[in-house]
């Protein structure tokens, strides 16, 4: 009797044999192309990086490459090279505990010594640079630096909403001609109209109008109104990120180009700067809140506000500024005709049009510059302090480029011009935690980190060779392999920062790897005792444990994936290598070791085999 599964035939009705644990070439090539592009991206990791000091074009440094080299060497700073890339200088030493001394002297003969920073130089070769390879990218806990934790104050925020409506509803009142309407602000953003209750039906109908998101209570001739829940955490959020940016943007400003700004909580902000060994220039800037308003000034105190300037006489200005910092796009410190510190300005499209709309219609007459800053008093309060620091005759129309001066000294004109760049916060900030760690501790937990990967990976690699026999030569090979790939992925994925419970994470990455071979190993162990070919038992044991491996590494991807998005810093840190060994583990656990065996072991049909 012929059967319809020997009728799906090739011709001579039999069906086609399955190959016995054969690869095609392809699989083999994607194997090799994936370790050799690890490889190389692990490599500049092996290589270190160099301490160096950047020197933009801006900073106006008049010595030549080889002054530089004279300068350092009259100082016995040993330069190792000179590198120029997108028109940044980079001064490359050979000891890093010279660095700080290096910046200090090249800052003495700069312009503008704000453009010097610190860096790091990977020591790599050029070709290998050239292919855009870099090394892992190092936290706190292991470069040293320093952290900080800031505290969000919103509180301005509701108030400056409660004090626009206010504004606002006296403005309606006058434009209706409701008499009697008054507006009393309460802690925050809370107001408390009273106005004849006549008025109470328009009243409410100009807030449903315009103001939806406020709620309105209260009866008769008083109302109650504040801000929704939802609108509260709406601005909350927004102002966290605003402020978020900001940090980000100011940081780049000091050129360290690998810290992490993270929000941390509803109302804090995490700032980890790896590899800052000036910490309280940092702070200076990340907890600075300075920022300028321009305004008109008014020839009487009646209806105005007044702000004292630097030698305490008040100066009435009006109550709204002309232009505020939030327009500035560029700042720049200078020295005048004069000898004395000035910030050179620039603004945007609707600044530079506001500036100019403003200046046309007054010239001739004065405007104040007002400095503004928060401060905390006795009992914690954000209090905001404004001086006038100058106060100029518009002489002609002003464009989106002008200069002011009374910033004080050349270095507080830089201070200021830094803050402008980067931008004025949307609410005062407290600097509520810091902590430094220094670059010695860093090394020290670098090398027990490394020291401990290194012992538990002997161990394991011993255990597996003696207990597996000539499997578990595979197995080693393929753990040597997952750790090529795991430090490749964390050069190669943007963002990625190694920290001390990262390395942890690595060690606990070895287990996992062995863990994989094992499971599969004993399911070939098991085939081999029931009778089967070498052959044969390899097949079957990577058939039957991928189901267990795979269950097993899913769920723990969940914890880590968990993890790093509930987590922050060292705890991220964890997860990140967590959830990248997972995937490494099943790649040379599955794929790599099963390649490794079908080349060796696959067409061995022996049954008297020891694995």
């Amino acid at each position: 009797m012929i059967t319809d599964s020997l009728l799906k035939s090739n011709g001579r009705g039999r069906q086609p044999k399955k190959l016995l644990n054969h690869y095609s070439a392809w699989k083999y090539l994607v194997l090799v192309v994936t370790l050799v592009v690890m490889a190389l991206s692990a490599l500049p990791t092996w290589y270190g990086e160099d301490a160096a000091v950047q020197i933009s074009p801006k900073a106006g440094l008049d010595l030549s490459p080889t002054q530089i080299v004279s300068e350092l060497a009259k100082a016995d700073i040993q330069v190792k090279r000179l590198d120029s890339k997108d028109q940044q200088t980079l001064i490359i030493l050979n000891d890093e505990g010279q660095q700080t001394l290096a910046k200090s002297l090249l800052a003495g003969r700069a312009k503008d010594p704000a453009e010097l920073t610190l860096a790091l130089s990977p020591a790599a070769p050029e070709w290998l640079l050239g292919m855009g390879f870099e090394p892992i990218k190092l936290g706190l806990d292991l470069r040293g630096g320093v952290q900080f934790l800031l505290d969000v104050d919103i509180t301005p925020v509701y108030q400056t909403q409660g004090s626009s409506l206010a504004d606002a509803l006296r403005a309606f009142a006058r434009e209706q001609g409701i008499r009697g309407l008054s507006v009393r602000q309460g802690a925050e953003e809370q107001l408390t109209v009273v106005m004849p209750e006549a008025a109470r039906a328009e009243v409410r109908q100009f807030m449903a109008r315009q103001y939806p998101l406020w709620q309105v209570s209260g009866n008769n001739s008083q109302l109650k109104l504040a801000l929704t829940e939802a609108e509260k955490i709406n601005l909350r959020n927004l102002t966290v990120q605003q402020n978020l940016q900001i940090m980000r943007t100011r940081i780049e400003e000091l050129g360290i180009t690998e810290a992490l700004v993270q929000r941390q909580g509803e109302s804090r902000i995490r700032i980890e700067l790896p590899g800052v060994q000036d910490p309280a220039a940092a702070k200076s800037v990340i907890g600075a809140t300075a920022t300028l308003a321009f305004y008109e000034v008014k020839d009487s105190a009646t209806g105005a506000m007044l702000i004292k300037d630097k030698s305490g006489n008040p100066v009435p200005v009006a109550r709204k500024p002309v232009l505020t910092g939030e327009h500035i796009v560029d700042a720049r410190a200078g020295i005048g005709e004069m000898g004395t510190a000035e910030v050179n300005i620039t603004l945007d499209s609707e600044g530079g049009r506001l500036m100019t709309d403003f200046s046309r219609g007054h010239i001739g007459k004065p405007m104040a510059t007002a400095y503004s800053e928060y401060s905390r008093d006795a009992n914690g309060k954000a209090v905001q302090s404004n001086e006038i620091i100058s106060v100029a005759t518009i002489q002609s129309v002003l464009p989106e480029r002008f200069r002011i001066t009374g910033a004080g000294s050349y270095q507080d004109a830089q201070q200021l011009a830094l803050l402008l760049r980067a931008g004025s916060m949307t609410a005062p900030v407290t600097i509520v935690e810091e902590r430094t760690i220094g670059p010695t501790l860093g090394a020290e937990n670098i090398h027990n980190g490394f020291a401990a990967l290194a012992l538990g990976m002997g161990i394991t690699l011993v255990f597996m060779a003696l207990w597996y026999r000539r499997l578990g030569w595979v197995a080693n090979l393929a753990l040597l392999a997952n750790m090529v790939l795991l430090f490749g992925l964390l050069a190669l994925i943007p963002g990625a920062v190694l920290t001390l419970p990262g390395i942890a994470g690595l060690v606990l990455t070895v287990g996992m790897a062995v863990d994989t071979n094992v499971l599969i190993f004993e399911r070939i162990r098991d085939k081999l005792r029931e009778g089967r070919a070498l052959a044969h038992a390899i097949d079957k044991g990577f058939d039957s444990a991928f189901s267990t491996i795979f269950d097993a590494n899913f769920t723990t991807m969940i914890t880590a994936v968990v993890l790093y998005a509930i987590g922050n810093g060292p705890i991220q840190g964890f997860a990140l290598t967590l959830g990248l060994g997972l995937l490494t583990s099943m790649f040379t656990g599955i794929f790599a070791s099963r390649a490794i065996i079908n080349l060796v072991y696959g067409k061995n049909f022996s049954r008297e085999v020891r694995v």
